[in-house]
């Protein structure tokens, strides 16, 4: 039923560099990757989730989201800004402090604000789903994108828990936690800015 394209385009849109990557590697060289897979398995089912109950709604999802656009943007930048602010505050590898992963949860329900995810989401639904789908053919497309998003995604979070070894300085983390904030912060901004600039 799915086939090599949409295999293709899933795995790209999900290992190429994007807020929950961004988050991911983060997280890997600041908490370890045990520590990061609630995070990295929010990411996964958020999206399937995010994908079955889009590709079952497309057509009142294409209305509302064209309305929505400008809150939703407006809130994922909001967030993501936030994120970098928390990321470049982050503490010392294996350092006890308030410093701790995004869990499972808050990484589901950032699928909902991440502009990248909206727009891969409705690209599977609208140029994958097949016509005069029903919700079971929607729930095997979100599981279907959940089955190869997650190792996609993981490779960051590996890279991250990888890269932690490295960071065993405060200097060299604290460079990191600001070069990742900033790409966190440099994200949002130009996100906003074509926004702004589309209208």
């Amino acid at each position: 039923m799915f086939d090599l394209p949409l295999l293709t385009y899933v795995a790209t849109m999900s290992v190429t560099p994007g807020p929950n990557n961004l988050m991911l590697a983060a997280s890997g060289v600041n908490f370890g990757f045990r520590r990061t897979v609630p995070h990295l398995l929010g990411v996964s089912i958020g999206h399937a989730v995010q994908v079955a109950i889009v590709a079952t709604a497309l057509a009142w999802v294409l209305a509302w989201i064209e309305a929505a656009r400008p809150a939703l943007v407006a809130t994922g930048c909001a967030y993501l800004l936030w994120l970098a602010y928390r990321q470049a505050r982050a503490g010392e590898p294996g350092a006890g402090g308030k410093s701790r992963p995004l869990g499972f949860v808050g990484a589901a329900l950032f699928q909902w604000v991440n502009p990248k995810a909206w727009m891969m989401v409705l690209n599977v639904a609208i140029l994958f789903l097949p016509r005069g789908s029903g919700w079971q053919t929607a729930a095997m497309l979100a599981v279907f994108c959940a089955v190869i998003n997650l190792p996609c995604i993981a490779l960051w979070a590996v890279a991250g828990d990888r890269l932690r070894t490295w960071m065993q300085q405060p200097r060299m983390l604290r460079l990191f936690n600001y070069s990742m904030a900033a790409m966190l912060g440099a994200t949002a901004l130009w996100i906003l800015a074509g926004e702004m600039l589309s209208k």
